[in-house]
């Protein structure tokens, strides 16, 4: 006997508000268990969301540009006997087309780096910028008309990378529409009033409009997905995160030549024993050693959460741009066992086949340019960690040892750290006592 279903959001992870950016079925569409129904997006990933039955497509109830969260409905479907797997709860109200949702910024966005996560600030937030109500707009910020906001997605994209909330914004179109204008003006006007009232926060003038054109031929070409996330993570990293980088090099000789005489057992293995692999396990010893460096400042700004697990991001070039998967309990693994799981989750990173948990939880990022190549760089700190590891390509130098230059062989790095956390002189111990486990790979062991 047929039964009319609710298809609810599952639980997708740590995360509010995810857009729905492609919806993969209509109604009267026959769909299979775990047939993907729509896909969403959020931080650096996209995710495919799969039906739990078997039947007929009943009704779509959401729409491309909604945001939605665990238990949301979004379809009713007519199945045929008992579910081939158990149903997702109910959710208490369906939800509608058209949801009054403020535009979030993603949680999570990678730096040089990095991923943002759990201490990211609110929607209507931009980067160093505390929005004030459009002209017009109620006491709470919300339009005077206190009707349902009307907005396309792309308008609702674009005001969501801007850190706007749209129920802020007064349309100008019919019904009180929003267009791309009224968002710039809502900026402007904000940025304006900002300025006035003398606020201590950082205050940045509008970027100005120039026709490039009337110098020579240009082309517009559009940023990655990627790239706009992670350009608004890596403003508010930059402008709220005071910055320091210690310099350092570190000896790599022996470490070298160990990693080459495994390279036929890593074979064996098929895995793939970079020189990042060792790094990993070195950068745990020192955050042991320094613990302040394996925390995160709170919501208050008053207190350190000191973590007790090692989980390390890697900074991974894609054709998309950066993102910053997170390999957990680095501590607790192998050479062998990291190298296999950090050229998976690389691969499935080029490829965009993250989930957004994967770039959650890090404790300490390392960006490494080694393959590339360059001497030293700044890389900016993944917040809500408290510091980042850049190194460059490693070359060979002469070194004074015990009265005699020999050829060395020597990794340069850079240590980015926030000040508010973390001093100078613990900095250059950190970096010290790093290049000596590098420099004697054993030293791991103690």
């Amino acid at each position: 006997m047929a039964e009319t279903k609710t298809i609810a959001l599952p639980d997708v992870g740590d995360f509010k508000d995810i857009e729905i950016i492609e919806i993969l079925v209509a109604a009267g569409d026959q769909v299979e268990p775990e047939q993907s129904i729509i896909v969403l997006e959020s931080d650096k990933a996209t995710m495919e969301i799969p039906s739990p039955y078997s039947g007929t497509i009943e009704s779509i109830v959401a729409s491309v540009g909604d945001r939605v969260n665990e238990g949301d409905a979004i379809a009713t479907i007519s199945t045929s006997g008992a579910p081939e797997k158990p149903a997702e709860p109910e959710p208490a109200a369906a939800a509608e087309p058209e949801p009054p949702a403020t535009p979030a910024a993603p949680e999570t966005p990678p730096p040089v780096t990095a991923a943002a996560d759990e201490t990211a600030p609110k929607p209507d937030v931009m980067p160093g910028k505390t929005m004030k109500p459009h002209p017009g707009a109620g006491a709470s910020g919300a339009p005077a008309s206190g009707m349902t906001i009307h907005a396309s997605p792309s308008i609702r994209r674009y005001a969501r990378e801007l850190g706007v909330n749209l129920e802020q914004v007064i349309g100008s179109g019919p019904k009180g529409r929003i267009a791309k204008a009224d968002v710039k003006a809502f900026i402007k006007s904000s940025m304006t009033a900002g300025a006035g009232a003398g606020s201590g926060g950082i205050t940045v003038s509008a970027q100005p409009e120039i026709d490039h054109s009337k110098f020579g031929e240009v082309e517009t070409v559009a940023l990655s997905r990627i790239k706009k996330i992670s350009g608004a993570h890596l403003h508010r990293s930059w402008v709220t995160v005071p910055h320091v980088t210690q310099f350092d090099e570190a000896d790599i000789t022996e470490l070298e030549a160990f990693r080459k005489s495994l390279a036929k057992e890593a074979e064996q293995k098929s895995v793939r024993l970079t020189p990042l692999i060792f790094l990993m396990k070195a950068v745990v010893s020192a955050l042991r050693e320094y613990p302040n460096f394996n925390a995160s400042l709170d919501a208050s700004g008053e207190n350190l959460v000191m973590k007790k697990y090692f989980h390390i991001g890697i900074a991974v070039d894609t054709p998309n741009g950066l993102v910053v998967p997170v390999v957990r309990d680095v501590d607790q693994k192998g050479l062998f066992e990291l190298g296999a799981e950090l050229g998976e989750i690389s691969g499935r990173a080029r490829d965009g086949k993250l989930s957004p948990t994967e770039m959650q939880g890090g404790c300490f990022t390392i960006s490494s340019l080694g393959g590339i190549g360059g001497t030293y760089f700044t890389p900016i700190v993944n917040a809500p960690e408290v510091a980042i590891l850049g190194v460059s390509r490693s070359r060979m130098q002469p070194v004074y040892i015990d009265g005699d230059f020999k050829p060395r062989l020597m990794l340069p790095m850079g240590l980015s750290y926030d000040h508010r956390v973390i001093d100078g002189a613990q900095a250059a111990r950190f970096t010290n006592f790093l290049s000596q486990v590098i420099s004697d790979i054993r030293r791991v062991l103690l």
